[in-house]
């Protein structure tokens, strides 16, 4: 049942609990330490070096620089549009002027809520170019969650097509109908410019708001996180060790931008060279048309929830064969990961709550088996198992989750 070195580390926990009670009988039992000087070593030192240098350009800045690396290999496909680097990149930066006019910038919120389509990513980029932050708004959501989060966030400006005015309740933000008469009249009276000109733009600070993604909250109401640039240039930078893209590689994403994992999506690829495929909202609740797109545009890399992996492994598995995978936003069944297992050597298990940016945590299950972990600390995150008393519990022991480092959110 016990492997020798377990029964040893219980023998040596029960020594300590008895001897710490034999020399102070009065004291309570929750208070003694039964942790051995090694084991908080490891503790709190060796499996916690996760420090990391990410540098200080953030996000706006790497992309405008990997987009005067790579200005004619694709960034984006979306349905029939297929953006390059350089055309991405000046798309974005023409509609960021237009954002600035309009008081877009530092410490204020644009509500986004477009299409899956090319200009959802244009509008995405535009906004954190101006030093604004986005608050990404799912069109298909019900319409009293929308008008709560609008309410709520009080954005200066929101995005809309004319496809989804309409279906964004009304509310004190200004409305810029991105595909209106007057914006395509706008926009045709810019001059081209310089695409790299960053004096059209207002680059952000660390500290600054990148985006506002609102949860469920515990109390069934939506609650906003407020997540900084530099929390979210150490995510990407994390990604960049945990999961490295090649140039070239494809990304299918699949998620609602409402949900903060969909940024991996977006800016990993776009930050590495690699191609997002978005994947238009009809195809996702369908295997079929998910696996069409895979095989259509060459696809790499996918991340999804288990529920979606499950959904894919049922109908075709051999589709997958090859495919690199990541997983994450539900707990991974041991049955599921196992059938991932056969299908490719590069399977990768995350785990994160959306107030400490995305991903806390990764592991790397190729090679494993049995119940899949959740991995160890990304970069620069520091991760604890504490009772109840706020205290580290010994290795095997059950507690409750504690994560800090630089991932945290404004709240």
């Amino acid at each position: 049942l016990y492997d020798p070195h377990t029964v040893q580390t219980l023998f040596d926990r029960w020594v300590r609990l008895l001897q710490a009670a034999a020399t102070a009988p009065d004291r309570p039992l929750g208070t003694i330490d039964i942790l051995t000087p090694e084991e908080h070593r490891r503790l709190l030192d060796t499996w916690l070096d996760t420090g990391t240098e990410v540098g200080t350009e953030l996000l706006p800045a790497r992309f405008a620089a990997q987009a005067r690396a790579t200005p004619d290999a694709v960034a984006l496909i979306a349905g029939d549009s297929e953006l390059t680097y350089a055309e991405l990149n000046r798309r974005s930066e023409l509609l960021a002027r237009t954002l600035l006019s309009r008081g877009a910038g530092p410490d204020r919120v644009v509500a986004v809520a477009l299409p899956r389509s090319a200009e959802l990513v244009v509008a995405l980029l535009a906004v954190l170019k101006t030093g604004a932050a986005y608050l990404p708004l799912d069109p298909d959501h019900p319409a009293g969650r929308i008008a709560y989060v609008l309410e709520d966030a009080r954005p200066a400006l929101l995005l809309t097509t004319l496809a989804t005015d309409a279906r964004i309740p009304g509310g004190a933000a200004e409305r810029l109908v991105l595909d209106s008469a007057d914006m395509r009249e706008l926009w045709a009276g810019h001059p081209d410019g310089d695409p790299w000109d960053a004096g059209v733009t207002a680059p952000p600070r660390a500290a600054d708001a990148a985006y506002v993604i609102y949860t469920s909250g515990s109390t069934g109401r939506p609650k906003g996180v407020v997540v900084p640039h530099g929390a979210l240039l150490n995510f990407l930078e994390a990604m960049r060790q945990e999961v490295p893209l090649r140039p070239g590689e494809r990304l299918l994403a699949v998620t609602t931008v409402a949900f903060d994992i969909a940024a991996l999506e977006l800016y990993h690829p776009l930050l590495s060279g690699a191609a997002v495929v978005l994947a238009p909202k009809e195809a996702v609740p369908q295997p079929s048309a998910v696996l069409a797109l895979i095989a259509r545009h060459g696809v790499t890399v996918m991340q999804g929830t288990p529920s979606l992996w499950q959904l894919l492994v049922s109908h075709e598995p051999e589709a997958l064969r090859g495919l690199r995978m990541l997983v994450g936003g539900e707990a991974l069944p041991t049955a599921l990961a196992e059938s991932l297992r056969e299908l490719t050597d590069d399977l990768t298990n995350l785990y994160g709550p959306t107030e400490t940016t995305i991903w806390s945590t990764a592991a790397d299950l190729a090679g494993g088996r049995g119940a899949p972990p959740i991995g160890r600390p990304i970069a620069n995150t520091r991760v604890y198992v504490l009772d109840g008393a706020l205290r580290s519990v010994p290795p095997g022991v059950v507690g409750e989750l504690y994560i800090g480092g630089a991932g945290v959110a404004r709240g």
